[in-house]
């Protein structure tokens, strides 16, 4: 009987607790939703937390960060922020899950808002790579400074694991690291972009945007100067004005 109230005790508190979870990530949603101005969602924040933004993440580090599941349906109505941003995040899904995430993006977006996706680039892996048999071709500094680092500091046990300086074992960890799922190039998040119904579809760099509220984002501050902005690829993308998808090539 004893272990059964200690059972019962523990269930309780376990439920009280999700609800006061799921009662305070509806009140920071309200809350949020109910300011004027621009309406702007950061998915997957990390410690990066955005001002004038509704920050959300899987783990949140701080009590008003909201609580996401961006596996599963976002929980916003429709047409509920003018701008989404996501960094370094939708590559740890398999690919049908980004692209479920990409369509409830579109979903929650207003007509005319804007998708800013950051994410590595598989392009950037495929660059550093040389075959043995053509050392003619240099990399530029940034390269050889990224390999480098990356071998030093990304790689326990280098004399087992990576022991020699080598473009390989860089590849090889990177596309199975931090829990990667899928490694995106242009061509692939672009059509994955256009099959979610989303148009003018732009490439930027790293900080930069056309739009004011897109600008300074990117946590560049967390490797050494210049290696985020090596292998990242950034694209925004406009749902169209009319809220109807441009095309459809599924």
């Amino acid at each position: 009987m004893r272990q059964l109230k200690k059972k019962l005790r523990l269930a309780l508190r376990r439920g009280a607790a999700r609800w006061l979870k799921l009662d305070r990530d509806d009140q920071i949603i309200r809350s949020y939703l109910a300011r004027e101005g621009v309406k702007k969602l950061q998915i997957g924040c990390g410690r990066r937390i955005l001002p004038d933004w509704l920050n959300a993440d899987y783990h949140p580090k701080t009590r008003d960060v909201l609580h996401l599941d961006a596996t599963r349906a976002l929980p916003f109505g429709d047409a509920s922020f003018d701008y989404v941003f996501s960094e370094h995040m939708i590559e740890h899904f398999p690919f049908p899950q980004g692209q479920q995430l990409l369509d409830e993006c579109f979903r929650i977006l207003t007509p005319g808002g804007t998708l800013r996706i950051s994410t590595p680039d598989l392009a950037f892996l495929v660059d550093l790579y040389r075959p043995e048999e053509s050392p003619e071709r240099e990399r530029r500094p940034i390269q050889d400074e990224f390999l480098g680092h990356f071998l030093a500091t990304e790689i326990k046990n280098r004399e087992r694991h990576a022991p020699w300086d080598c473009d390989s074992f860089l590849i090889n960890k990177f596309v199975r690291a931090w829990g990667h799922e899928f490694i995106y190039d242009e061509k692939t998040l672009a059509r994955a972009m256009r099959e979610s119904g989303f148009a003018e579809i732009v490439r930027r760099e790293v900080m930069a945007s056309e739009h004011e509220a897109l600008r300074e984002l990117e946590h560049v501050d967390r490797k050494p100067a210049g290696h985020l902005a090596l292998e990242s690829m950034v694209l925004e993308a406009t749902k169209p004005p009319s809220g109807i998808p441009t095309e459809t090539v599924r």
